[in-house]
């Protein structure tokens, strides 16, 4: 079995930080790209931030220059520092890992998502 499991999300007020971490577990070859994306109620799931294996990262236009994305490959783990939260920041925050369960074939796999809630 292969997871994603997220954790830091909470509440906080307007100008306010959260660090997301997702960690994944089970057996896989390798990790790809990770990534988080949000979901607000009526709204479509956005990216929010990605980080290939292979370096770089991809901002979505609403958070660039907020948010950092980062991962640590020896703990399997992705972050996502949120810095100057705004209420529009509030979603579901969910964490996205393309995985080679074995080489040469890769799957999506998603955490259960963690509540970011930005009161003003």
């Amino acid at each position: 079995q292969v997871q994603l499991v997220e954790s830091g999300g909470g509440l906080v007020q307007a100008g306010g930080s959260l660090r997301l971490s997702c960690a994944a577990s089970g057996r896989f070859f390798i990790i790809s790209t990770m990534a988080w994306y949000r979901q607000a109620p009526g709204k479509q799931r956005e990216l929010v931030a990605a980080v290939p294996s292979g370096g770089g990262t991809k901002y979505g236009d609403s958070v660039k220059g907020r948010f950092t994305i980062s991962r640590d490959n020896a703990k399997n783990t992705a972050y996502l520092q949120m810095n100057n939260l705004q209420p529009e920041d509030t979603a579901v925050y969910y964490c996205n890992a393309n995985m080679y369960i074995v080489p040469g074939k890769s799957s999506d796999y998603w955490g259960q998502g963690t509540q970011v809630t930005v009161s003003p």
